[in-house]
């Protein structure tokens, strides 16, 4: 017998009501990126694996996907040159090398695998600018809307394979900017019916102030990592791991307070003032918190709800300033559904220096789960006809595509079941299909130059002319 086929895990097949509705959410996000000036592009799905790997931490390079060089083996025994103590291993396939032999040929995988599927936009994106810097009229403003890859262990609302959608801005250090994305959030979620979407923020010159007060700053990168963890794990899972890492008891107890950190924005804000007031660094981001969440304060926004959040940390190493994060309204229990932030040299590591970014992201898989569970996209959103012509034979059939030419050049969807079989199974395909209505072209019809309309829902049945015919089908 032949293997029932399957897909890897952490992907997904989708029907077509279910590529129509997240072309639905594809189409809000499209319109309003345009709205607020950026423009598309699109980068290739895998890129060197030298511009991916260190961009993302170490927690982010392990999630990264490597595309092995073509062959059968993991080692060309004709290019690859191993110290004698690896050389029986050039002969083993990657699957039955234990980890300790996957540890030891982590110096050689820039030989093996030169590429990668891209993790995120952003950094590919950065690459992008880089290399058309000279193409490119700065302050530049991108969107792009495609897949990335990650080697995540699967769960609900996290996938391996999943679209971005992405809005950023670089070439401009202007705290405007910030200010233009959350409401760019705002305008999204708020046309997508989602109200009381979360838009969380911090900034992470505050997460570096904190980590210089309690003098962890030489741990810096895993004071943040651990933090950002703390709805999954805990206060105590996020201390056990800051203790693993080397932080102190002492540095730890000075952090209590960020975890019942209380209070309206203003009063978090002072708290912070009075925290970081030994920090240089940590009070500059205070001050562009207060400019963000007051401006923003000031021009209302119309569905979400800003938060200022001091133990959110983004653990990507790339963030400078600001960062976001999004969590879905109540009391859909989902992960975060977008995030982003500043950052003030990504393209230094390709070569174009003090150019600052911000941008920000949208999960349009975990969004179209939050749709479906609030029951929020809108009934015309379909990816079926609007009427089915019944066939009933070759001149029949002739008279109807006519119509139907007609039809669909005023946008109408619709089509003519292509073969003249049953009437009963065309009208059952019409129900399989949830086509609302069907359009019966007979004999008589022809005669008298109308058309039969069938309401498949209602029941309802007229003679029509064409005009009303076509009124009828785009009411």
């Amino acid at each position: 017998m032949a293997q029932k086929p399957s897909i890897p895990k952490g992907t997904r097949d989708f029907s077509p009501i279910e590529v129509a509705k997240r072309q639905y959410i594809i189409g809000v996000m499209k319109d309003n990126f345009e709205k607020f000036g950026f423009q598309p592009i699109e980068t290739p799905s895998f890129e060197n694996s030298e511009s991916l790997m260190g961009k993302y931490g170490e927690e982010g390079d392990k999630l990264i996907f490597r595309i092995l060089n073509s062959g059968n083996y993991f080692f060309d025994k004709q290019t690859i040159d191993l110290p004698e103590t690896l050389e029986h291993l050039k002969a083993k396939d990657w699957d039955k090398l234990s980890l300790e032999e996957r540890k030891q040929l982590n110096q050689y995988t820039g030989k093996i695998s030169e590429k990668a599927l891209r993790y995120d936009l952003t950094v590919p994106f950065a690459r992008y600018v880089v290399q058309h810097q000279n193409e490119i009229e700065f302050p530049f403003k991108r969107y792009q809307i495609q897949p990335v890859w990650r080697a995540d262990r699967p769960q609900k609302g996290r996938f391996r394979e999943f679209y971005q959608c992405d809005a950023d801005v670089v070439g401009s250090t202007s705290l405007w900017q910030e200010v233009e994305l959350v409401q760019l959030y705002d305008a999204v979620f708020s046309q997508l019916g989602l109200e009381g979407v979360v838009m969380k923020i911090n900034n992470r010159k505050i997460l570096s102030g904190i980590a210089e007060v309690i003098g962890a700053s030489d741990k810096l990168i895993d004071f943040t990592v651990a933090l950002d963890k703390l709805d999954k794990i805990g206060e105590d899972g996020v201390k056990a791991e800051m203790i693993e890492k080397g932080i102190s008891d002492q540095a730890i107890n000075q952090l209590q307070p960020l975890f019942n950190f209380t209070g309206n924005t203003s009063e978090k804000l002072a708290k912070l003032s009075v925290l970081l007031a030994n920090s240089t660094e940590g009070m500059k981001g205070v001050s562009e918190l207060q400019f963000i969440c007051d401006t923003l304060m000031a021009l209302g926004l119309e569905k979400s709800i800003l938060d200022l959040d001091v133990t959110l940390a983004r653990g990507l190493n790339y963030y400078t300033g600001a960062i976001f994060e999004v969590a879905p309204p109540k009391p859909v229990a989902m992960g975060s559904i977008g995030g982003g932030g500043r950052y003030d040299d990504l393209t230094g590591v390709f070569g174009l220096k003090n150019t600052s970014g911000v941008g920000i992201s949208f999960g349009l898989d975990r969004i179209y789960l939050v749709i479906e569970a609030l029951d929020l996209f809108p009934k015309t959103v379909t990816a079926t006809s609007k009427a089915l012509f019944i066939n009933y034979g070759e001149k029949e059939s002739f008279y109807a595509m006519q119509a139907i030419k007609l039809l669909r050049s005023v946008g109408i969807k619709t089509e003519l079941y292509p073969d003249a079989t049953k009437v009963g199974k065309q009208f059952q395909h019409a129900d399989k299909r949830q086509i609302p209505f069907a359009v019966i072209v007979g004999a008589s019809e022809i005669e008298k130059n109308q058309y039969g309309l069938k309401n498949l829902i209602t029941g309802e049945q007229m003679q029509l002319n064409f005009e009303d015919l076509k009124a009828k089908l785009l009411a």
